[in-house]
């Protein structure tokens, strides 16, 4: 049995949620997938699935590992694509999706460059930060940033992304730098409302005897709003402390017109993906486009422009 198809049966499982659909979609018995599953983990020694009669789900190692596997297929289906493509141009529609504040600044102003590349390419750029549905909307790619959910779609991650506290330094200096998170109580906090991906609060990394644990934390102030951009206007105006993204604060922070707080206290990275649909065959318009989000994010200093 080969060790690729091992790992395209894993993937298979595990976005499709078992073992009966993944048999179906290739055609073959669930005994089959069961067989290939179980040579996989003896082979690498660790569990990857819990399996039950009615639903499968991934372990820690096992989530780990599907990122990797899906890294790996979609490495191979671009070089088999690369080679059998030759000089073959990219072509067609390209639709897009990004979240509003992050599409403007980070996903926009690289369209119609990536298209004078590929002019025989037409893109339609959707900015919401609802999560579409990209196969029921008709979407061939989305950016999103943070963790990705255990779903049936593909995620390629193209950088890291770290949240940290952030004011001026007229505002430190008028009330003082706080020293721990639970300091934030006594600071004006300019707070995101009605937005689902806050609602555990900011998040911060506490020593906890040998390791690191991530605490998240509500802190209130007189000023709040639904929209990121306002919250980072009013930071840079010196009403408060604001819990922003680097892809978005980390121009102000290397020019010096916002000073990261709690810096020892920040919680570990997450990530700025590409997601795409389960595909069989990666459209080369989409594949182009994911490899050119990724170098142009990758680029040094990129993050120190909006555009």
């Amino acid at each position: 049995m080969s060790k690729l198809k091992q790992l395209e049966t894993f993937v298979a499982v595990a976005t499709r949620g078992g073992l009966t659909a993944a048999a179906k979609a290739e055609g073959v018995a669930p005994a089959i997938i069961g067989r290939r599953l179980d040579a996989l983990e003896e082979r690498l020694g660790v569990k990857l699935l819990v399996r039950t009669t009615r639903r499968v789900s991934l372990t820690h190692e096992g989530s780990a590992f599907l990122e990797d596997c899906q890294r790996l297929l979609i490495d191979l289906a671009n070089a088999e694509a690369s080679v059998s493509a030759g000089s073959i141009k990219a072509s067609g529609h390209l639709s897009l999706t990004a979240p509003a504040g992050f599409g403007r600044r980070h996903v926009a102003p690289l369209v119609p460059r990536f298209r004078e590349l590929h002019p025989d390419v037409s893109i339609s750029l959707n900015l919401s930060d609802r999560v579409v549905d990209l196969a029921a909307e008709g979407f061939d790619c989305a950016v999103r940033v943070g963790e990705m959910p255990d779903s049936s779609l593909v995620s390629v991650r193209l950088a890291d992304n770290r949240r940290l506290c952030v004011a001026t330094a007229g505002y430190l200096k008028r009330h003082g730098t706080p020293q721990h998170p639970q300091d934030l109580t006594r600071f004006d906090c300019l707070t995101l409302s009605g937005d689902t991906s806050q609602n555990r609060g900011w998040a911060f990394s506490i020593p906890k005897q040998e390791e690191q644990e991530v605490i998240h934390l509500k802190p209130g102030g007189p000023l709040s709003c639904s929209d990121g951009e306002v919250l980072f206007n009013w930071c840079l105006a010196g009403y408060g402390i604001a819990w922003r993204s680097t892809w978005e604060v980390q121009a102000e922070i290397t020019s010096g017109a916002l000073t990261p707080v709690l810096e020892d206290f920040a919680a570990p990275p997450n990530g700025i993906y590409a997601v795409f649909p389960q595909r069989k065959h990666l459209a080369l318009r989409v594949r182009l486009w994911v490899d050119y989000l990724k170098a142009q994010y990758a680029r040094p200093g990129f993050w120190l422009s909006h555009d």
